[in-house]
């Protein structure tokens, strides 16, 4: 089974991800790390020397290249990665689930203040600005989002109780 894990940063795609690959006997992938063992370099590297267009088609050429794969995964994409380059639909075509881990405007502040120097994105925003460029992104990804075959709220819930009940999703 190949489940795809989407949501904007700090949702905790990579967390429940490793987690749920674990319960289901699975191999977890991230797709950033793929990106760049591919690519040999870091992303921000990447962006830097050949820009945001480039990398988003080399995102979608990977995440492809994975998804016609004959492995089963749970794969965690970028905060960004269904709305670039028809990559959404891509994910709805060839895996058999993508799951939208839906955090609220507040929760995703009070997960990502603490990973502020760890996140290039908003490194540079002022804690009472995230909130407003949060919204911005939300609204701007939401219609990607919320194409998910499953949307899993995970406002004030433990990462394995949200494994639990993606399961449950997955009957």
């Amino acid at each position: 089974m190949k489940i795809v894990l989407i949501g904007y940063m700090g949702s905790g795609k990579t967390t429940v991800g490793k987690m749920l690959a674990n319960e289901l006997k699975s191999r977890f992938l991230d797709l950033d790390e793929e990106i760049e063992n591919r690519l040999e370099t870091s992303i921000p590297t990447f962006f830097e020397t050949k820009g945001e267009l480039f990398f988003r088609k080399k995102e979608h050429q990977i995440l492809n290249e994975l998804l016609s794969g004959d492995s089963d995964f749970i794969l965690s994409t970028g905060g960004g990665t269904p709305c670039y380059s028809g990559n959404m639909d891509s994910m709805l075509h060839l895996a058999d689930a993508v799951i939208y881990l839906k955090v609220s405007i507040p929760g995703l502040v009070e997960r990502l203040i603490p990973e502020k120097e760890h996140r290039p994105l908003i490194k540079n925003i002022a804690n009472d600005e995230l909130p407003e460029f949060i919204g911005k992104h939300l609204f701007e990804r939401n219609n990607f989002y919320l194409k998910a075959n499953h949307i899993v709220d995970c406002d004030r819930k433990e990462p394995q109780r949200i494994v639990q009940e993606i399961i449950g999703l997955l009957g």
